[in-house]
């Protein structure tokens, strides 16, 4: 069959709602945007347990701790998923691991940013989650077929820990002076690193076209980040609290919220590496890759043990 005709497959089950397959024949630029992004999304969840581990051991009670624990496990699952999705279209997890940990592969810059208090696990679930799930969602229509259904998934677990997230924001909403005044400190620090989360403004954004031309992605950053917004301001009234932008209002002609100019400058000052936490995060991933090398080379060891008895039995 010729490239032609292979391409117009390819396209026509676009077109069609069809699923890509892995053994499909796909455009090579197709496979390497997938690579890009799934593999992003699997650091990201990686490195996403890094912030709120921090919080594990000093939870403020026992059920705390115990639903922290295993959202971040979680976590973990996610990018084994994402990572087996994307070792789908023929690359190792080696090479994506190394790839992270060479500084060559990006993760949410989201992830960049300190957790300086307990209410901080309440705005990352809120927050972070939430516009995680405004991100990912469409992601569970993609018309890659292994990197939907691994969303079908993640989204019902991610789903959980926004209202998680919630949840500890509306209790402490309902507390003391103090701990009001902690969750709105909280909400005031991730407001505007959660809506960066969306990417660079559309025109701003090589990616995108291609990504919504191909259905990888089903809406553009603006528009998800505009959905995001809009429901956040609704939703922060529950709490009695604000969302730290002065030009946050509601337009009647757009049936939209208005908001502030986001500081573009601060997104990609922590995307190229200079944020708050960026050393400290892939320090922290590249040695606990090291650390567990033993833990690798053991399974392995023990898998090649197993493989040599099945075939000595067959023998």
């Amino acid at each position: 069959m010729h490239n032609h005709d292979e391409e117009k497959i390819f396209l026509d089950k676009i077109t069609e709602e069809i699923k890509i397959e892995p053994k499909d024949w796909m455009p090579e630029q197709y496979r390497k945007t997938l690579i890009r992004q799934i593999s992003q999304h699997a650091h990201s969840e990686i490195v996403g347990m890094l912030p709120e581990a921090n919080w594990i051991t000093r939870a403020p009670s026992l059920k705390r701790k115990a639903t922290l624990i295993a959202k971040v496990q979680d976590e973990a699952g996610h990018g084994l998923y994402l990572y087996a999705a994307a070792e789908t279209l023929n690359i190792s997890r080696d090479e994506m691991i190394g790839q992270l940990h060479a500084g060559k592969a990006k993760y949410s810059s989201i992830f960049n940013y300190p957790t300086l208090s307990w209410a901080d696990m309440g705005a990352i679930g809120w927050l972070v989650d939430g516009a995680a799930i405004m991100n990912q969602v469409p992601l569970c229509r993609c018309s890659y077929g292994p990197y939907a259904r691994a969303m079908i998934r993640i989204c019902k677990e991610e789903s959980f820990h926004q209202r998680q997230g919630f949840e500890i924001l509306l209790t402490l909403s309902k507390g003391t002076i103090a701990q009001r005044k902690m969750a709105q400190d909280s909400i005031n620090r991730w407001w505007w690193p959660s809506i960066m989360m969306f990417g660079p403004n559309d025109d701003a954004s090589p990616h995108t076209k291609q990504s919504m031309d191909w259905k990888i992605k089903r809406f553009s950053n603006d528009e998800l980040r505009q959905k995001f917004i809009d429901v956040c301001a609704e939703q922060v009234k529950i709490l009695g609290l604000t969302l730290p932008d002065e030009k946050l209002k509601w337009n009647d002609e757009r049936s939209h919220y208005d908001f502030g100019e986001i500081n573009w400058e601060e997104f990609w000052n922590v995307v190229n590496g200079n944020g708050p936490c960026n050393k400290e995060r892939l320090a922290a991933r590249v040695k606990a890759h090291e650390d567990g090398a033993w833990v690798r080379e053991a399974a392995s060891a023990y898998a090649e043990k197993r493989k040599a008895r099945s075939e000595k039995a067959v023998a």
